[in-house]
């Protein structure tokens, strides 16, 4: 079985984000940058069931920059077992990327996409389902537990309240949550092997998908300073200020 997993490069979770002077967006100059967090997620699942016994192969796919190469690199030396790389320096929107994606299951022929539910740095938490969309492929999100049962592949999902659990027939998509698993550090010896491992490089073009953007962001702002907190003498004050802020 052949798992595609698709990775985000981002800036790095423990990065203080700073909006750039004319609001443009994020400042990525000097910036640490790191594989999304929920991807990693899925590497560590397609690189579980790897170990198990149940997949042969993992492919990882990223879209972006010369540098995404890095993160690519970085999946490879957790143990996938190559890598693709569709090479564009512009902003690519989730419909876009979903169209990317279409193309290149259409060329892999993976039985299952193992992807994140959202990127850290957008939060669109649209791809998955519109590559479900677009390949038609039965979609399973949210994941908190995945397991294969042969033909098919049973999710837990997390939802409000619960969680709901479906059996989808394989190929299928499955984009995961955070608390699916504990994504495993790749060793040095890894780190060194991952750099000899394949990884081919294309364009959107040679996949004949236009990424021109759809949507335009007119403005970025960092969230507002929290004002600081009262101190009341007594309960009934305390009563007094919540009527007051109309939370009672």
């Amino acid at each position: 079985m052949k798992v595609l997993v698709p990775v985000k490069r981002v800036v790095d979770s423990n990065v203080r984000i700073r909006v750039r002077a004319d609001g443009s967006g994020v400042e990525l100059t000097n910036v640490k940058m790191a594989m999304n967090p929920f991807d990693e997620v899925a590497v560590e699942e397609a690189l579980r069931m790897k170990e198990a016994g149940k997949v042969s192969e993992i492919v990882i796919v990223s879209i972006g920059p010369a540098a995404a190469t890095d993160t690519i690199r970085t999946g490879l030396a957790m143990g996938a077992d190559r890598g693709i790389l569709i090479k564009t320096d512009q902003n690519v929107e989730p419909l876009a990327v979903a169209k990317l994606l279409q193309k290149v299951i259409d060329e892999e022929k993976p039985q299952l996409v193992l992807m994140g539910k959202q990127a850290i740095d957008d939060d669109y938490n649209q791809t998955g389902q519109m590559l479900a969309a677009l390949t038609s492929l039965p979609q399973g999100t949210f994941a908190s537990k995945i397991e294969l049962n042969g033909d098919s592949v049973d999710v837990a999902r997390e939802i409000d309240g619960g969680i709901q659990t479906v059996q989808l027939k394989l190929p299928a998509i499955v984009t995961v949550d955070l608390h699916l698993n504990e994504p495993r550090y790749a060793s040095l010896p890894n780190i060194m092997k991952a750099k000899k491992k394949p990884l081919d490089e294309k364009t959107p073009e040679a996949y004949g998908v236009d990424i021109s953007p759809r949507v335009k962001i007119l403005k970025t702002s960092e969230p507002a300073a929290r004002t600081a907190g009262i101190k009341v003498a007594n309960a009934a004050e305390l009563v007094a200020k919540l009527k007051e802020a109309g939370v009672i």
